[in-house]
């Protein structure tokens, strides 16, 4: 099971990033740097961006964009400095929008304990191709971009569109 974690930071660079040895994926990965001047001395990393990283909303990453990246947290990852990640899901941080990226179970709890997921007939329920799920979302890998949430423990919200990972 993915153990999604995420890093967030200000885009310091986007370059090219080579897989193959002959080059033939040129250009399809992008390495993306972000640091995280709040976290301290650790707040440096890298991401790995392949033609499967899902970017929500499909926005345009640049230079001194705000982000955050999910990844595996389960998933090996090169002994280097700074840490480099493969990137599942890239989202740019806007202050109208709430996204959370985790494994949410029968009850729609997510797997840290903090959100709890009540659905409604408004609630876009899609693929990342953007085509409608029509399943049960218990037990599944999400996306979900809401607003505003409860206060109680965990926090409740009814969002507005829930991404499924298949």
């Amino acid at each position: 099971m993915i153990k999604f974690l995420s890093f967030s930071g200000y885009v310091t660079e986007i370059s090219d990033f080579m897989v193959t040895l002959n080059g033939e994926d040129s250009g399809c990965y992008k390495l993306i740097s972000v640091n995280n001047v709040n976290k301290g001395s650790n707040s440096f990393i890298h991401f790995v961006v392949s033609p499967t990283t899902y970017f929500v909303d499909h926005i345009i990453v640049s230079e001194g964009d705000w982000i955050t990246g999910y990844y595996d947290g389960n998933a090996p990852v090169p002994l280097i400095y700074p840490p480099q990640y493969q990137a599942l899901v890239v989202v740019k941080e806007s202050p109208y929008q709430n996204v959370k990226v985790d494994h949410f179970d029968q009850n729609l709890l997510s797997s840290d304990g903090r959100l709890k997921l009540n659905l409604s007939s408004f609630t876009q329920r899609l693929l990342t191709n953007g085509q409608p799920f029509t399943k049960n979302l218990a037990n599944r890998n999400l996306i979900v971009l809401y607003g505003p949430v409860t206060k109680s423990i965990p926090a409740q919200t009814t969002p507005y569109k829930i991404i499924v990972l298949c």
